[in-house]
C-alpha cells in the first residue's frame, strides 16, 4: 500500500468537506450573515473582545484546539491497522469536527461571545447548565494538567527544541506589537516571522538545552512543570492580541509549512505503509480492542469537545464577521485533521525508514511496533530526511518543535479559559474576588499544577491513566455541545437542519459513554479513587444533561405543532 494513495483520498475528503458540505450548512441551517453584528464589536475591550483578521484569528483558533491530542492519538490508534485511524480521522473531521466545532462557534457569535456551558444555561435550564459547567471545567483540568507533563517530558527527552521553542513566545510578542501597534503588513510580518522562528532550529540543535538533575529536590521534569506553569499563568492574563493571538497564528503557519513539507516529502519519497489494514486480532472477532476505545483514543483529529470550549471561550469573542465563523471554525477542524492524517502516515510508512525499524511489516506490526507520539518525531523526520536531504536530527527536531508548540498554545488557551469559567462562577454565586483576573488566574494555575505533578507519578503512570479519562469525558462534552446546539436549532423550527448535529450527537455519545462507563471498572480495580470520583461525575452530569435536554425538545416540538 502507498502512503500517497492515502494521503491523496485523505485531502480529497478534506476539500469536498469544506468546499462542499460545510458552505450548504452554513448558508441553509446556521444562515450566517454579515450584516449582524458580532460580540468583537459590540462589546469591544481591546482585551478578551478584540476584531481579529480571520487569518490571523484562524492560527490562533487552529493551534488553540491542535494541542498534542492530534498527534498522540492517531498514534496510538494506528496499533489496531491504519484503516480504523484513517477512516475515523477523515470522515470525523468532514461531518463530525467541523460541524461541531463551526455551529459552537455560531451558537457563542450568536449569544455575545459566552461559553458553551451559559449557552447551556439558556437554551436548556440553569442548573443544567452549571452541571454542563462542571464537565467543562474538569475537560480543561485535565488537559492542561496532561499537556503541562508532555510538554515537560518532550522538553527533556528533545532539549534541541528549547531555544526555537521558547524563542516563539518573543517572536510572538513582537509580532503582536508589529501588527496591532504599528499596524505593519500582515504578510511582511508573518514572513520575518516564520523565518526567525526556523532560524532557531539549527541553533537549539547546536546549543541544546538541559536543565539541572535537581534543584530543591525537584527533577528536571518537575521543574519544566514549574517553568511551563508560571509561564502559562503570565501568558493567560495578557491582552489576547500581545501573545496569545500572535504566538498562535505562526505557530498555525509554521504547521502550514511543516504540513505541506511532510506531505510533499510523502509525495516524493511515496514510502510503503508497514502497518497492516486491520490487525488480525480484530479481523478475527474481538472488536473490544478498538471498540469504543478507538472513538475516545482520538479526539482531537475526528471530533472534540474542548474545541467547543475554546470556540465559545476564546474565538468567539474575536470573530470580526459571521462568515468568518465558517472560515475559522471548520477550516479549523480541516487543518487539525490533516495533522492527525499527517500523524497516521508518519507513524505506519515513515517509521519504516529508520534503520532501527528494518523488520517492520504488517505481520511484525502487532508484536513488534511499539505506539506513541515519538513516531510521529522520528517518522515525520525520516520522511523529510529522505526527501530533502536535510540531516534525520534537524528534521525530527522540527517535528518534535510542532508537537511541543501546539501543546503549549493549548495550554495557554486553557488556562484562559479556566479563568473565565471561574469568574462565570463567581459572578453567578455572587463571590466577588472570584471575579478579579489575577485571582481566578492563580486558582486556574494552581488546581492544574497540582494535578500535573500529582500526575508525573513513577515514570509517568499516572498520565497515562489520565489519558483514556480525558478522551472518553472530552468526547462526552462533544456530544453535550451538540446536543445544545440541537435544542437550539429545534427551537428556531429548523428541525431537519438538526440532522446534521444529531446524527454524530447520538454517535459519540454512546461511544464515549461507553468508553467512560467501562474506566469506572478499570479505575475501581487499580485504586485511582481520584480519577474514578472524576468519571462518575462526568457520567451522571451527562446522564442529568441529557435528559433535561430531551425534555426540553418534547416541549418544544409539542409548542410548535
Amino acid at each position: 500500500m502507498s502512503a500517497s494513495i492515502l494521503l491523496i483520498i485523505g485531502i480529497v475528503v478534506f476539500v469536498f468537506g469544506y468546499f462542499v458540505y460545510s458552505k450548504f450548512v452554513a448558508k441553509y441551517i446556521l444562515q450566517l450573515d454579515d450584516k449582524n453584528i458580532t460580540p468583537a464589536h459590540e462589546f469591544k475591550d481591546e482585551i478578551d473582545y478584540v476584531p481579529a483578521n480571520k487569518f490571523v484569528l484562524w492560527g490562533h483558533h487552529f493551534t488553540a484546539v491542535a494541542g498534542a491530542a492530534p498527534i498522540v492519538g492517531p498514534a496510538i490508534a494506528v496499533q489496531w491497522g491504519w484503516l480504523p485511524a484513517f477512516l475515523w480521522v477523515v470522515l470525523g473531521t468532514v461531518f463530525f469536527a467541523g460541524i461541531h466545532d463551526m455551529s459552537a462557534l455560531w451558537a457563542s457569535v450568536k449569544n455575545q461571545g459566552k461559553s458553551i456551558g451559559n449557552v447551556c444555561q439558556k437554551v436548556i435550564g440553569m442548573k443544567i447548565g452549571q452541571l454542563f459547567m462542571v464537565v467543562i471545567f474538569l475537560v480543561l483540568l485535565m488537559v492542561n494538567a496532561a499537556f503541562g507533563v508532555i510538554i515537560a517530558k518532550e522538553s527533556v527527552e528533545y532539549p534541541t527544541t528549547i531555544i526555537p521553542a521558547w524563542g516563539a513566545i518573543l517572536i510572538a510578542l513582537l509580532m503582536g506589537q508589529a501588527i496591532y501597534r504599528f499596524k505593519m503588513n500582515l504578510a511582511l510580518v508573518t514572513i520575518v516571522s516564520v523565518v526567525l522562528l526556523y532560524i532557531l532550529v539549527p541553533i537549539g540543535v547546536a546549543y541544546p538545552v538541559n536543565l539541572p538533575e535537581n534543584i530543591a529536590g525537584l527533577d528536571s521534569l518537575r521543574q519544566w512543570v514549574v517553568i511551563l506553569f508560571v509561564y502559562a499563568g503570565i501568558a493567560s492574563i495578557l491582552p489576547v492580541w500581545m501573545l496569545l493571538q500572535p504566538r498562535d497564528y505562526v505557530n498555525g503557519v509554521q504547521l502550514v509549512i511543516g504540513l505541506i513539507l511532510l506531505y510533499g516529502s510523502i509525495i516524493i519519497v511515496n514510502p510503503v505503509v508497514l502497518a497492516p489494514d486491520i490487525i488480525p486480532a480484530i479481523k478475527a472477532g474481538d472488536y473490544s480492542l478498538i471498540i469504543p476505545v478507538l472513538f475516545i483514543t482520538i479526539a482531537c483529529g475526528a471530533i472534540s469537545g474542548f474545541h467547543g470550549i475554546v470556540a465559545s471561550g476564546t474565538t468567539s469573542k474575536q470573530i470580526n464577521k459571521e462568515s468568518d465563523v465558517r472560515f475559522v471554525g471548520y477550516l479549523g477542524s480541516v487543518g487539525e485533521g490533516s495533522l492527525a492524517l499527517g500523524t497516521i502516515i508518519a507513524c505506519v510508512a515513515g517509521v519504516g525508514l529508520l534503520n532501527a525499524n528494518a523488520g517492520l511489516n504488517p505481520d511484525t506490526w502487532t508484536s513488534l511496533f511499539k505506539p506513541g507520539a515519538g513516531n510521529f518525531a522520528s517518522g515525520g523526520g525520516a520522511i523529510v530526511s529522505n526527501a530533502t536531504g536535510l540531516s534525520f536530527e534537524a528534521a525530527s527536531t522540527l517535528f518534535s518543535l510542532m508537537l511541543i508548540l501546539f501543546a503549549a498554545t493549548t495550554m495557554d488557551a486553557g488556562i484562559r479559559l479556566q479563568r473565565y469559567i471561574i469568574q462565570e462562577w463567581g459572578e453567578i454565586y455572587k463571590i466577588p474576588f472570584l471575579r478579579k483576573n489575577v485571582i481566578a488566574t492563580i486558582l486556574a494555575v494552581g488546581i492544574s499544577f497540582i494535578m500535573a505533578m500529582n500526575g508525573i507519578g513513577e515514570g509517568g503512570k499516572n498520565e497515562v491513566a489520565i489519558w483514556p479519562l480525558f478522551g472518553a469525558t472530552n468526547q462526552i462534552l462533544a456530544s453535550l455541545t451538540l446536543l445544545t446546539i440541537a435544542v437550539i436549532l429545534i427551537k428556531n423550527k429548523k428541525i431537519g437542519g438538526s440532522l446534521v448535529v444529531l446524527v454524530p450527537l447520538v454517535f459519540i455519545l454512546i461511544m464515549a459513554f461507553w468508553g467512560a462507563s467501562i474506566k469506572v471498572l478499570e479505575f475501581y480495580n487499580q485504586g485511582n479513587w481520584l480519577l474514578l470520583v472524576i468519571d462518575i461525575l462526568v457520567l451522571v452530569v451527562t446522564i442529568m444533561v441529557v435528559l433535561s435536554a430531551l425534555s426540553t425538545i418534547s416541549k418544544t416540538l409539542s409548542e410548535n405543532k
